[in-house]
């Protein structure tokens, strides 16, 4: 993978005065080559287009953690209820550029096929990590043409994995739900949230649909782990948690 030096790129956090800005309205500026410019942290078609410039902030800058957290929750997960990881046959959902695959195939997934609205992050994902998934589609699940829809069916997924990618209108319910329904029953579902989505009155719509599918017994859940996800760029810490279930219907 590509990686920057600090005299290939500086990243500069605001300032004081713009502290306490919602996680979907916080930003950063880089300067490279004499040159500044501002980002959104959620402005990933941009991010993604400059190599290693994602692990500098969320990772360096930011200290993201979530893709080891939730792959070894899912990893513990699977010890414990005597199930191979290399049997995985994985859908990453908002895979951006394969940092999760990374993890997957650390623990030996079989199969790794990423799933994300951006082809800005499928090109990210094969320049950085050429060779990770078997296969890549910058696509909205959602809105699925017949041949797309027979090729992920033909994968016969049994783990779901969206990590960091959920919430913010990035990726609303309706696609976690076209995802899950990509993967058989008795398959693995790992994702995470911030922890405010989980909440009563939460407004994403994902709180409303995780109980349902809890309370209806198509999903079972094995761990949930609270977390620090990262810092802001405030350094204030934002708390996320992580899910890993068991689809049965």
């Amino acid at each position: 993978m590509s990686t920057l030096s600090e005299q290939d790129l500086k990243v500069h956090l605001p300032r004081a005065g713009t502290f306490g800005l919602d996680q979907d309205e916080e930003f950063f500026e880089i300067e490279q080559n004499g040159e500044r410019r501002r980002l959104r942290c959620h402005d990933y078609g941009e991010i993604y287009s400059v190599p290693g410039l994602y692990e500098r902030i969320f990772t360096e800058v930011l200290s993201c953690c979530s893709p080891q957290v939730v792959v070894d929750l899912l990893d513990e997960t699977l010890e414990r209820e005597d199930t191979d990881p290399s049997d995985l046959r994985a859908v990453d959902l908002g895979a951006g550029n394969g940092m999760v695959a990374e993890e997957l195939a650390r623990i030996g997934a079989e199969e790794i096929v990423g799933v994300d609205l951006l082809e800005e992050a499928r090109e990210a994902a094969l320049r950085d990590r050429p060779g990770l998934y078997d296969a890549y589609h910058a696509l909205n699940l959602t809105e699925l043409d017949p041949e797309a829809r027979q090729s992920l069916e033909a994968r016969g997924f049994n783990c779901l994995t969206c990590v960091a990618a959920l919430g913010f209108g990035d990726l609303p319910p309706d696609a976690f739900s076209a995802a899950y329904d990509l993967v058989a029953p008795g398959g693995w579902i790992a994702f995470n949230l911030r922890d405010q989505f989980l909440e009563d009155g939460d407004a994403s719509g994902f709180a409303r649909l995780l109980e349902r599918m809890f309370a209806c017994g198509d999903l079972i859940e094995h761990a949930r782990h609270r977390y620090r996800h990262r810092v802001s760029v405030s350094g204030e810490p934002l708390y996320y948690v992580a899910v890993i279930a068991q689809k049965r219907a």
